[in-house]
C-alpha cells in the first residue's frame, strides 16, 4: 500500500507521521486490495478556536475511492475518528465481497452437475455439399449433422417434426 501524508498549515512531526502510519496499517486487516492512501492534515482556526481536519482518500481496486473527512480539536483524535469511520466502510465492503449465500439446489441442477461435457472433433473437416449432408442424414438415425459447406461456413442440417429438413 502506498501512503502519502500531507500537512497544510501544519508542521508534520515524526510522532504525527508515525500515528498516521500505524492507523493506515490497521486497514490492511480487511484483505482488500488497497492501492494507495492519501492523508491530508490541516489546521483550521475559526473565531479564535484552533481545530484540525483530517481527510483520508483510500483508493481500492475494483471500487471507487473512499473519502473520509473528520474534524476535531486534537489532531490525534481526528486521525483516530477518521480511521474508525474508514474501518467501518472497509469492513462493510469486505463483508459484501466475501459473503456467500447458499442457495438450495434443485434436483434438475443436481442431475445437470453429474453430466460431463466431452469435447469431440467433427468427423470431417473437409467441406461437403449440402446434398451430400442431406443424403448422410437420411441414411442415419441422427437428428442433425454439423458440417462445413463449400463456402467454408459451419452449417447444421436437422430433421424437423413435419418430416422435412432444416438448414442453418
Amino acid at each position: 500500500m502506498n501512503l502519502s501524508i500531507v500537512g497544510k498549515q501544519l508542521e508534520l512531526t515524526e510522532a504525527i507521521k508515525n500515528h498516521v502510519q500505524g492507523a493506515a496499517d490497521s486497514l490492511k486487516k480487511y484483505n482488500l486490495d488497497i492501492i494507495s492512501t492519501r492523508c491530508v492534515l490541516s489546521a483550521d482556526e475559526k473565531n479564535g478556536k484552533k481545530g484540525f481536519s483530517v481527510e483520508f482518500a483510500i483508493n481500492l481496486a475494483h471500487m471507487n475511492t473512499v473519502v473520509i473527512k473528520q474534524k476535531d480539536k486534537d489532531v490525534y483524535a481526528a486521525v483516530d475518528l477518521a480511521i474508525e469511520r474508514a474501518k467501518k466502510v472497509l469492513r462493510r465492503h469486505h463483508d459484501k465481497v466475501t459473503s456467500f449465500k447458499k442457495k438450495e439446489t434443485t434436483e434438475e441442477e443436481i442431475d445437470f452437475a453429474d453430466d460431463e461435457i466431452v469435447p469431440m472433433r467433427l468427423e470431417s473437416y473437409k467441406p461437403i455439399e449440402v446434398d451430400e449432408a442431406l443424403q448422410d442424414l437420411k441414411e442415419s438415425d441422427k437428428q442433425f449433422i454439423i458440417f462445413h459447406d463449400k463456402e467454408d461456413k459451419l452449417r447444421v442440417l436437422y430433421k424437423r417434426a413435419d418430416a422435412k429438413f432444416g438448414l442453418y
